[in-house]
């Protein structure tokens, strides 16, 4: 029989959900943004995301966005925090003084409630919940009630994340969307940058200003990212802090690591719903790196360009926007 549990327990002191399918395992921090901080092949001793262990526990809760899957509502950067929708004057707080932009968002250190948790002999799930409403900080800056479901299920197949937000404001709202999903690479014990291959489904990078706000241009991929599209890149090759429209390769928008020494290859399938990258790798660390999917570009109502091309979503009253990733090994 397959050894699966789906229990509440603590973490460093905080709250903690513990998942358990078989050789895949997970963990998630209600109180701290719904982060998924840990997901692992117990029976490999793979561990394929950065954990906030340790020493680096301290760092975690001062800046969460360099361990686990930080969910960005809205992502990225924002010009001096300002933007226009529907005839209407968006002011969020500038929290990056350095560029004197908003980035990241609302939710990512906000308490979300545990709406349901489950084991079975087919998955063990956990689904958490926030309401965006009059009592949460960033409605302030943000007045539209938007809730928030987010539902992690580890089964035989690996992780599958799912994500839903429904409109129950009264008009139609700019939907942003992003996860600073941060990777182990290598992610196998023992094993070194020589004997991993990343792959990343990237089609064209767009221009970024000194501010790290778009330009609207594109460029075609260098030497070292055309290598990440194909599949046999090092993403390391030099600091990147880089946004890229998504190109499918092979049918899948996704992030692969090919592990030569172990023989597997991890994959994080982003789906369909998100049309762009961010691509960070802290100064070309050696470690890990955080390709970022998101549902539109940096700065994208800003943007003089097409809703098709900026990926900004209207999202109307009563509807519902979902997107579906997974991660497993092979």
């Amino acid at each position: 029989m397959t050894e699966h549990y789906a229990k509440q327990g603590t973490y460093e002191n905080v709250p903690a959900v513990y998942l358990k399918h078989g050789r895949y395992s997970a963990i998630m921090l209600p109180t701290i943004g719904g982060n998924l901080i840990s997901f692992r092949d117990d029976e490999s001793g793979y561990r394929f995301i950065r954990e906030p262990e340790g020493a680096d526990w301290e760092a975690f809760m001062k800046k969460p966005m360099l361990h686990g899957i930080p969910v960005l509502f809205p992502p990225n950067r924002y010009d001096g925090g300002a933007f226009e929708f529907a005839g209407r004057s968006y002011r969020l707080p500038i929290n990056e003084p350095q560029t004197g932009n908003h980035i990241h968002g609302f939710v990512y250190q906000s308490e979300w409630e545990v709406a349901e948790i489950a084991s079975t002999e087919t998955e063990s799930r956990v689904m958490v919940k926030l309401v965006f409403d009059e009592s949460h900080p960033g409605f302030a800056f943000f007045p539209h009630r938007v809730v928030f479901h987010h539902t992690f299920a580890v089964s035989a197949d690996g992780l599958r994340q799912t994500f839903e937000a429904v409109n129950e404001s009264e008009e139609t709202i700019p939907f942003m969307l992003g996860f600073h999903t941060t990777l182990n690479a290598p992610f196998a014990p023992g094993s070194e940058l020589a004997d991993i291959q990343v792959g990343l489904a990237i089609g064209e990078r767009w221009d970024l200003n000194a501010r790290q706000l778009t330009t609207g241009q594109k460029f075609s991929l260098n030497e070292g990212e055309s290598l990440l599209r194909q599949g046999t890149g090092n993403p390391y090759f030099e600091a990147l802090d880089n946004h890229y429209t998504s190109s499918p390769v092979n049918g899948k928008n996704a992030v692969s690591i090919y592990d030569d020494k172990a023989g597997t290859r991890f994959v994080y399938d982003a789906g369909d719903a998100y049309k762009h990258w961010m691509v960070y790798n802290a100064v070309a660390n050696g470690k890990f790196f955080c390709p970022e999917p998101q549902t539109g570009m940096v700065n994208a109502p800003n943007i003089d360009l097409p809703a098709e091309q900026t990926g900004l979503i209207g999202l109307k009253p009563g509807e519902r926007w979902t997107g579906v990733s997974r991660m497993y090994a092979e």
